[in-house]
């Protein structure tokens, strides 16, 4: 089970890497990718951090944006320690993610599940009031 040290440092480590998204230079970063980093598990001696990162465009983009992030670690590993006030910043590792897509491809199939509403029900309903 998590600390609630870890749990914290984790959702610290996610604002601070979502925010630095947008400003880190790789074109990798920036190729029209709607990027978003969907959770950080941090073990609880606060050494490890991975960092699950998905797109909007998908798994690939996905994956692509994971080797921009790991030439930036060294940047990225400052701001945390920066910001945080760290003397020794978790060792980040960075993981393509599809939640996103397996997200929008859930809500899809389950608008095609969804029957019209009946409006006689409804009229029914409206008459006993």
């Amino acid at each position: 089970m998590a600390s609630h040290k870890a749990g914290r440092m984790s959702e610290d480590i996610k604002r601070i890497v979502s925010g630095m998204l947008r400003e880190l230079k790789d074109p990798r970063l920036h190729g029209g990718m709607m990027l978003t980093v969907v959770r950080c598990d941090v073990a609880n001696d606060g050494s490890f951090c991975k960092v699950y990162i998905s797109s909007f465009e998908g798994f690939e983009s996905a994956k692509e944006a994971v080797k921009g992030l790991d030439s930036a670690k060294g940047l990225i590993k400052k701001e945390v320690s920066k910001v945080l006030g760290m003397k020794k910043c978790p060792e980040l590792s960075f993981v393509a993610d599809n939640s996103i897509e397996r997200s929008a491809e859930i809500t899809r199939r389950l608008k095609t599940l969804v029957p019209e509403e009946n409006t006689d029900d409804r009229e029914d309903e409206t008459d006993g009031e």
